[in-house]
């Protein structure tokens, strides 16, 4: 196959890919859609196998990290936590839907600061959905909390979404540095994208919710998984300071509170493996292998001269429109492959710290308007159907598309305010 046809075919089998794993043809999961296109690609010899095997291979700190995080998530729902959680919440609330709305956004920036964005889609969506049942609340106003919340905070830390490991690779910035580059940004994007979310559920939050109701005590079980979570969250922190990967300790502590809490019991792990959203996996790794086929087209290196070209004319504007750029682009192909993607091209193109880290809240913020932006969005999707819930890709946009674009444009514009382009 001459090498315009074969690029051709690559672009053509990944796009098609992408868009079903939005669409979802025939109420396929995502990842069918992902791991075809991926396949396809290596069995058409578009792609060699080493290097869809090389491809895959780049994802496994995530997969190890979303392990850990899905194994915490299922045995904290088995031990009633997410109900403890939840009925703490909502006579907390007292009565108001608004006070509960306000409580459950704080908790999710908490959340996804200190547990990453994946952990507030896997981790807190099932609590919040017990909250507004026993509320007897609509949930779908707080279940979109964990969505946008989970995107809007990402950037707070270096730990708080794996997409900021993956468009770094090896070489996060300091703490110290990263504070200093993102704090006023993510305050700006929390914020807004609060006020927003508020603004557009308000209608659904006029009514009272129930207060004064019973608090379960929390089980031998729940305490474990409660610890598990607290000593998950505080080994990441450190991990991250240390500059270390944050999958195989995620992997660890995740399988470690699940052993713990299986031999108190003295309960079989057969239903909590089978119950952990295993097709999270091959989504992934389909993902990753997509984007190494587009490297292989040469568009990465065209996009990495690009991005060099205009960052030497002015880093500023470049800052401002590549950010915007990918955090649109991010909708169209999730933002695990576009960081990767921005990754490859940053290594080529070695731009100014200012449009690095512009690239990084744009894919960070960007997956905010539609629900396949970001993988923590797809985990969310996968948490709200297992509790009978659903929402579309249109109903999602409609909300993303006021949400988004504000958060983005004062996080951005904070980060060019701060300077501090070398």
């Amino acid at each position: 196959m001459a090498p315009s046809t074969a690029n051709l075919a690559i672009w053509t089998i990944s796009a098609i890919a992408t868009a079903a794993v939005i669409a979802r043809p025939f109420r396929l999961p995502e990842a069918i859609w992902a791991a075809g296109g991926a396949i396809l690609l290596v069995a058409t010899g578009l792609l060699p196998l080493t290097a869809g095997l090389a491809a895959v291979g780049k994802g496994l700190d995530v997969y190890l990290f979303l392990i850990g995080m899905m194994l915490l998530s299922e045995v904290a729902r088995r031990e009633g936590l997410f109900d403890w959680v939840a009925a703490y919440a909502v006579n907390h609330a007292k009565g108001s839907p608004r006070r509960l709305f306000l409580l459950i956004y704080a908790v999710g920036v908490v959340v996804t600061v200190f547990l990453s964005n994946d952990a507030t889609a896997v981790v807190l969506t099932p609590a919040v959905f017990a909250a507004a049942r026993k509320a007897k609340v609509d949930p779908l106003p707080y279940l979109f909390v964990c969505a946008f919340v989970a995107n809007a905070a990402s950037f707070v830390l270096p730990i708080s979404n794996p997409a900021n490991i993956v468009l770094y690779g090896d070489h996060t910035p300091p703490l110290g540095r990263w504070l200093a580059s993102f704090t006023l940004p993510s305050l700006l994007a929390i914020l807004a994208t609060y006020l927003v979310l508020r603004w557009v559920e308000a209608r659904r939050l006029d009514a009272v919710c129930e207060r004064d109701i019973d608090q379960p005590p929390l089980s031998g079980g729940g305490k474990l998984a409660l610890a598990g979570i607290a000593v998950t969250a505080l080994a990441l922190v450190i991990v991250s300071a240390l500059d270390k990967p944050l999958g195989a300790p995620t992997a660890l502590l995740g399988a470690a509170t699940t052993v713990a809490i299986l031999v108190a019991r003295k309960a079989a792990p057969w239903p909590v493996l089978k119950s952990v959203s295993w097709s999270v996996l091959p989504l992934v790794a389909g993902l990753f292998v997509l984007v190494e086929a587009l490297e292989h087209t040469g568009l990465i290196g065209a996009l990495a001269q690009a991005l060099k070209s205009a960052s030497e004319s002015s880093a500023p504007i470049t800052a401002a429109v590549w950010g915007g750029l990918l955090a649109f682009a991010s909708n169209l192909m999730n933002n695990l492959p576009a960081g990767l993607i921005a990754s490859t091209a940053i290594s080529q193109a070695q731009p100014p710290r200012m449009v690095i880290d512009a690239l990084l809240i744009g894919v960070d913020l960007g997956p905010n308007l539609s629900i396949t932006g970001s993988l923590a969005t797809i985990l969310w999707l996968t948490a709200i159907r297992r509790e009978g819930e659903d929402v579309t890709f249109w109903r999602f946009l409609k909300v993303g598309a006021l949400v988004m674009p504000p958060a983005l444009a004062l996080a951005v514009g904070a980060r060019l305010l701060l300077g501090v382009a070398g």
